[in-house]
């Protein structure tokens, strides 16, 4: 069955970027019309949806403050690091209070989304109404970037139980067990510390060294200050790694790795609760993982252990698979679509990815100025056209420095990872072109 609805834009995904999508389109005038697998709104956040990664002790690892949407703030008995189950009632709450929920179609899949060839697009989904073609005036991909889990080939054969943290859940599937987990970022640092109230031991493989973050500092959230002008970024790194050894202490001592590059040059883990466990024998570090050996795991330094579950936090890959990657630019996993402001593809004036960012401290309002953007964007062809035209110009020429200074590692995590306060001075920069 083949719907005409031209004259709209397609959102597919109604969690923190998609909702951010449909309000701001919803702002400028511009019909649209959503697309989501789960029943409702809330995306990741919410844990009964199908491709949800969080878990039961899901925190924010941002404070509230720095993440909200600045049209909406949080309630003032919302905690400063909400659960998933507060998060969902808040993104509901958003929905409801912008007339949002009742464009979307739920309980749907999109399967493809591709350009017709006459101005508009052809999306293909899959729903309570069985499959439905619909044309659209252009595509908004805000699906998210952690629901397609990275799971890293490991030679030899494991005889246990190993699943990747997207499976994860609750600490009650560990209890009793030797737990390996491979990996160490938030999620991993977590699923740690959960296991430790439940397992019978829990070990850590890691390969390189990280910066640990408390979430509070002199008894605010950690992200809350600092919020003025940015320091430059030796000055600032500097500064937080001497701070942090302050609070935290040298995570070297408990066991990891020295880092091989300096603070906010990756993501830093927001859980210092891992280095009081460690501290009180109930963690330990080992090193990368060599090869399985049945019931055991040889690790690289030769050191071998015997293991009962492993858990896999080795990350997430960016995943578009209703898109054809040419559209992007993207030439696949590893690294990350090639597009203006991690938005906008030169392929087509009318596909457009929203969350795509990765970025310390950028919260949903970074999403929602992305949003801002875009229907600012579509706005100006009509309202501006010669801003609008200058506007795709800049899109297909270089690429501006989005580092704020900093040198990131070259992992597939970091391939669109931005520095929050170039990012948004640059989105903002553009959105003041289109409405001049």
């Amino acid at each position: 069955m083949t719907h005409d609805t031209r004259d709209t834009y397609a959102v597919i995904g109604a969690g923190p970027s998609g909702l951010a999508a449909a309000r701001n389109l919803q702002k400028a005038g511009i019909p649209w019309s959503g697309y989501e697998l789960a029943s409702g709104v809330g995306g990741l956040w919410d844990i009964g949806g199908p491709r949800s990664t969080v878990y039961e002790s899901a925190h924010l690892i941002s404070s509230k403050t720095t993440t909200q949407f600045a049209e909406h703030p949080m309630r003032a008995d919302v905690a400063d690091y909400p659960s998933h189950r507060e998060l969902l009632g808040y993104f509901r709450n958003f929905a409801e209070t912008y007339s949002l929920t009742d464009g979307f179609a739920f309980g749907t899949e999109v399967v493809s989304a591709r350009p017709t060839g006459d101005g508009s697009w052809t999306v293909v989904s899959t729903g309570p109404a069985g499959t439905v073609e619909r044309r659209h005036a252009g595509v908004i991909a805000a699906n998210g970037t952690l629901s397609e889990p990275s799971v890293p080939a490991f030679a030899g054969s494991f005889d246990g139980e190993m699943f990747h943290t997207s499976a994860y859940k609750s600490p009650t599937v560990l209890a009793g067990k030797r737990v390996l987990i491979i990996g160490a970022g938030n999620s991993g640092c977590d699923i740690a510390v959960d296991a430790v109230h439940h397992a019978a031991s829990v070990d850590m493989s890691v390969r390189r060294g990280y910066y640990f973050v408390p979430k509070y500092l002199f008894g605010k959230p950690a992200d809350t200050l600092n919020q003025g002008r940015p320091l430059p970024p030796r000055i600032k790194q500097a500064i937080d790694s001497r701070v942090l050894k302050l609070f935290t202490g040298d995570p070297v001592k408990f066991g990891f790795p020295r880092p091989d590059y300096k603070i906010y040059e990756s993501h830093p883990i927001v859980n210092s609760l891992v280095l009081h466990h460690l501290g009180h024998g109930d963690l330990a570090v080992r090193p990368d993982v060599r090869r399985f050996a049945g019931g055991e795991v040889e690790f690289v330094d030769g050191s071998t252990s015997a293991y009962d579950v492993i858990v896999l936090a080795t990350g997430y890959h960016l995943h578009y698979p209703f898109l054809d990657p040419a559209l992007l630019r993207w030439e696949g996993r590893g690294s990350a679509p090639d597009l203006y402001l991690n938005i906008f593809t030169q392929e087509d004036p009318d596909l457009f990815v929203l969350g795509m960012i990765e970025a310390s401290g950028i919260g949903w309002q970074g999403r929602y100025e992305q949003a801002e953007l875009v229907a600012a964007y579509l706005r100006a062809r009509s309202d501006n056209p010669a801003a609008a035209r200058d506007f795709e110009a800049r899109v297909g020429g270089p690429r501006p420095d989005l580092s704020g200074g900093y040198r990131y590692l070259g992992l597939e995590r970091m391939s669109y990872y931005v520095n929050k306060d170039a990012y948004r001075s640059a989105v903002r920069a553009e959105i003041e072109r289109l409405q001049a």
